[in-house]
Formats: structure tokens, sequence, C-alpha cells
């Protein structure tokens, strides 16, 4: 059985909405803000990631994004991310271009439930805020990986939304990374 870990980037207050700055975000770009040594330690743990997951699943909007931008790059990374199974929650994609993609149509809960019983290893769920969301509220996620940049925005979308309930997890991993980074592994604790 599959065990799904999201992965996120997020500011200090929560917010994971446009780390890059790519998307008009009045607040977007924060990523940049640790400096060089700090994106390349980042960079090493994203790699580190990506050899240690079997597949990516995606939202539509952050499947197009990625899609848009790893293919005609060149390196580790680029070469883990182009050839692993990538699966995307739509019901409007129609023909994923990117190499090894497959489209999951209908409910994402029950499809994304299929999934983790289809493969062995571990599916990372990157960006992907709707999904998340519904991920987390399904108990589908078995594990959050946040790295945490040392900015508070003050607005933007957040990761964590409204639940019907408490969502217990257990820290089980902190790491530094660089000088200004915390990258923190919680597991969600099921009711026994």
């Amino acid at each position: 059985m599959g065990k799904i870990i999201i992965s996120e980037n997020v500011s200090l207050d929560g917010v994971v909405q446009d780390p890059t700055g790519e998307e008009g975000f009045r607040h977007g770009g924060w990523l940049s803000r640790v400096g060089d040594r700090g994106r390349e330690e980042a960079a090493e743990v994203l790699l580190d990631e990506a050899l240690g997951t079997e597949a990516m699943l995606l939202g539509r909007r952050s499947y197009e994004f990625l899609a848009a931008r790893w293919p005609s790059r060149s390196g580790a990374l680029a070469d883990r991310l182009n050839s692993k199974p990538k699966y995307v929650v739509s019901s409007t994609h129609q023909d994923p271009a990117w190499n090894n993609s497959t489209v999951l149509k209908g409910d994402a809960v029950s499809e994304v439930s299929k999934l983790k019983q289809q493969l062995a290893g571990d599916i990372v769920v990157a960006a992907s805020g709707q999904l998340v969301h519904t991920l987390i509220e399904h108990d589908l996620a078995d594990e959050l990986r946040l790295m945490i940049y040392p900015v508070v925005l003050g607005a933007g979308k957040r990761l964590f939304g409204e639940t019907s309930d408490k969502k217990p997890m257990r820290l089980i991993n902190t790491r530094t990374v660089s000088d200004s980074l915390a990258y923190l592994t919680y597991k969600l604790v099921r009711d026994a």
C-alpha cells in the first residue's frame, strides 16, 4: 500500500501561496529571501525527496505549473521528476503531455484511495493546496514534510483550512537546512 506524503514550502505563519512570485500575489516570491546557500540546501532536500519517492500526486493547477517548467530542464532533479510517474487529479485535464503522467478523473477521494492501494511506495504531493485540504480532511495523507521559511506574510492562502475534526500529528523528525530553514516531518496519527 502506498503512503501519501504532503511536502510543502510554507511561511512561518502558514502561507503556501506563490512562493516563487510567479502567480502575482502581492507577497509572492518569499522563497528567494533565504539567499543562495539556503536555496541550494533546500534544493538538495528536494532532490533527496524526489529520489526517495515512487510517484507524484498533483492537483491540476500545480501539475500545469510544473509541467510547463521541468521537461525542458536538465540535471539530477529534472531527470528524476521527468521520469517519475505523475498522477494529476482533475475533472477537466484531458491529455497530459508531461512524461509518465496519468489523469485521475472522478471523485478525488475515491481515485486517490485506489492509487494508494495500487502503488507500494511513497507518493509525494507538492503544492496542490485544494488537493492537500481534501487529502487531510479524508484521512488519506500519512505524513507532512514542511520546509518552514523565516518570513511572516500576514496574508495569503494557508496550508491548513477548516477541517471537520481535529487532525492529530506527531513530530517524527526535525532538521535545520542552511542557517534559517526548519524542515519538519509529521506523521498523521490515526485513532487506535
